[in-house]
């Protein structure tokens, strides 16, 4: 692992692999940017009739997995909601990724890892590597130990074409205290901000979209204006959770991502969730919001 402060750029993924941006733009150009959530968690499941132990969750994820895959560009699965039951809930997780990627769906893992040296390497083979048990499409990681403590996990999406999704702005009320903080007059998002544009600098070039994504909650309001940061010149795929339910607007997503609102990826999970338990409901629902998300983001 580099111990360099400065963002470098990940090896490309071998001439005869499609990389995860080059992937992902093709998928949402079938399907439409919606990135829907699998987010089981208690009250969810009830809501559905369900008991909230495995077999809920077994339920839950299958009406997931048949009303999404094949219909929708990319899936994000919550971790936690699955590690909760155990051994067992990690089973179903990795059938439902199995099951997924089969039909043709990306699979964004949620699960905000982050590390140093050989640890984040671990983290990296489990979920991007070659040898990983359920391998996913891309996985989301927390660099707050600083940037490049995110290299295994940068280099080995790489490798791999898989991608990856660094937090830079999130919503809740405490991120502001880190992610705003400046160092040499530079904020801690507009690091992560600079090392996704470095990261993604060879896709550019080539035309295509970046495999290193951020994640911006689409209610961080005007913080990106203030901050001074330029999404668009990362060239990478924008997780944007918040939509819907959480009160993410259109007019939130034109204020917050501004030039890059073509890159976005709005992420839904309790507004599409709540059309269950029925999957064609669940797959109209998921239907509906992308057809309203693609008339705003194009």
């Amino acid at each position: 692992m580099t111990t360099s402060s400065e963002p470098t750029s990940a090896a490309p993924a071998s001439p005869d692999r499609a990389t995860f941006g080059q992937r992902l733009r093709a998928a949402t150009g079938r399907h439409g940017p919606l990135c829907a959530g699998i987010d089981p968690h208690r009250a969810l499941v009830e809501s559905w009739g369900l008991t909230y132990d495995l077999d809920g969750l077994r339920t839950f994820t299958r009406s997931c997995v048949d009303a999404f895959g094949g219909h929708v560009a990319i899936v994000k699965p919550q971790s936690a909601f699955f590690e909760v039951f155990g051994s067992g809930g990690v089973a179903v997780l990795e059938e439902a990724i199995r099951d997924l990627r089969a039909a043709g769906t990306l699979v964004l893992l949620d699960a905000k890892r982050g590390d140093i040296g050989s640890t984040m390497s671990a983290y990296a083979e489990a979920y991007l590597g070659a040898a990983a048990v359920s391998p996913v499409d891309a996985l989301t990681a927390s660099p707050y130990l600083g940037y490049e403590s995110l290299r295994p996990a940068l280099d080995t999406a790489a490798a791999h074409g898989r991608g990856l999704f660094v937090l830079a702005l999130t919503s809740n009320p405490e991120g502001a205290s880190v992610q705003h903080a400046r160092r040499d007059d530079v904020s801690v998002a507009g690091s992560m901000v600079a090392g996704a544009t470095s990261e993604n600098a060879a896709a550019a070039a080539a035309g295509d979209l970046g495999s290193t994504g951020l994640v911006v909650g689409a209610t961080v309001g005007s913080a990106v204006q203030d901050l001074g940061l330029d999404l668009a010149s990362v060239n990478g795929p924008l997780l944007a959770p918040g939509v819907g339910v959480q009160g993410g607007t259109a007019d939130d997503l034109r204020r917050v991502f501004g030039d890059a609102l073509g890159n976005v990826l709005p992420a839904s999970s309790r507004e599409v969730l709540s059309a269950g338990p029925d999957v064609t409901d669940l797959r109209d629902r998921a239907a509906r919001t992308n057809e309203t998300l693609a008339a705003l983001l194009t």
